[in-house]
């Protein structure tokens, strides 16, 4: 990744192939989710049942895993989505939401970064717990650490399960256990609203179909931080910025681009 903004051929890419990504998502976040991935130039797929998870792997050019709301048959779709996504070379992003938290979810989210994921999409508490650090004063889902205090258990993270790691916070970071990138953008409203960060883990996803895993994972924090940044400045608030970033997406260019963001090499 260059020492520069990023381009837009990989978002161009996206929206010509428009791959189908498989969401097994939370009940907060589907419809935000769906409707961040079609602004993207992705389409959408929300599918949990434990019956049909499978098949609509075999249908789809990437996965979402989201353990936001957890129940044991969630699980158990969440186990088979991912298993047979490795079988048959799709990529897929877990999005371990809130682990730490309990000892329950943390299992869970464990376990499936066992699984082969192409990238893991987390907040900095999030990835302190699933590396095995113990990440002080996790409250629920919301991180409690800073983002330059989780690169160094990304970094590990990644060299155990193999997946690019990006962690979330005032800077974004995208690792492969070696290589760590750096991304300045977004806006400070954006951790006021619900579910964004669920909306950036469906946004890698769609990278994920036309690039490698490191460079899919920066390039979504890229685009989905840009287009944060470029809503914010329309919000008065956070109320709107929801569907202000929807619109940006949909907008997005290299100008928007160059606007919202600094890549460098960490």
């Amino acid at each position: 990744m260059p020492d520069h903004p990023i381009s837009i051929e990989l978002l161009e890419a996206l929206r010509r192939r428009r791959p189908l990504v498989h969401n097994i998502t939370n009940y907060v976040v589907m419809t935000q989710s769906a409707n961040i991935l079609l602004a993207l130039g992705a389409s959408p797929a929300m599918a949990h049942a434990v019956d049909e998870v499978e098949d609509f792997v075999a249908i789809s050019d990437a996965l979402v895993i989201n353990i936001g709301t957890l129940s044991p048959p969630w699980v158990e779709a969440m186990r088979r989505a991912a298993a047979r996504a490795v079988q048959l070379r799709k990529p897929w992003v877990l999005d371990p939401v809130g682990c730490g938290a309990t000892a329950y979810r943390t299992g869970v989210a464990a376990e499936l970064a066992a699984m082969s994921p192409a990238v893991i999409r987390a907040n900095p508490s999030e990835i302190l717990s699933l590396s095995g650090a113990a990440a002080a004063g996790q409250k629920g889902v919301d991180s409690s650490a800073r983002s330059d205090d989780a690169v160094a258990a990304a970094r590990s993270l990644a060299q155990w399960t193999g997946a690019a790691v990006a962690v979330t916070g005032a800077i974004d970071y995208a690792t492969d256990g070696e290589r760590v990138i750096a991304i300045e953008t977004g806006d400070p409203m954006m951790p006021l609203c619900t579910g964004l960060g669920c909306g950036l883990s469906a946004v890698t996803a769609a990278f994920a179909t036309v690039a490698p895993p490191l460079t899919a994972a920066a390039t979504a924090l890229a685009v989905f931080g840009a287009a944060g940044r470029d809503a914010a400045a329309r919000c008065r608030g956070p109320g709107h910025l929801p569907a202000e970033l929807v619109d940006s997406l949909y907008l997005m260019d290299q100008a928007m681009l160059e606007r919202g963001v600094q890549v460098a090499s960490a």
